[in-house]
């Protein structure tokens, strides 16, 4: 048995969420917020069969697709980090995935 951790940004939990719940997983969703840009993230916790992992993050990498946003000079980033000529374009979405083996799981 495998516990799926993954990081999503908010924009994509919907449709990753609906998707594993299609497929029957069991989810539970998290709110988190990123380090880096402080913006707000999904955890997600899966369990899964370990033959069914791989279908897991497929489904995950699917609807967690990258972008580019270009990020707001009104973020507080630290002192000499804003250029407030031209707004910092970053990358956002994608996934951060963990998979960890489980010794037991119980449902009470």
């Amino acid at each position: 048995m495998k516990l799926i951790v993954a990081i999503i940004n908010n924009d994509d939990c919907i449709a990753v969420t609906s998707a594993l719940t299609k497929e029957n997983y069991s989810v539970t969703k998290l709110s988190t917020t990123g380090g880096f840009l402080l913006t707000g993230n999904t955890t997600l916790l899966i369990g899964s069969e370990d033959e069914k992992v791989e279908q897991v993050e497929d489904i995950i990498q699917y609807y967690s697709k990258s972008r580019k946003s270009v990020l707001s000079t009104d973020n507080s980033m630290g002192i000499g980090l804003q250029n407030n000529d031209v707004p910092p374009e970053v990358h956002i979405g994608g996934a951060t995935v963990f998979v960890l083996s489980i010794d037991r799981m119980r449902k009470f």
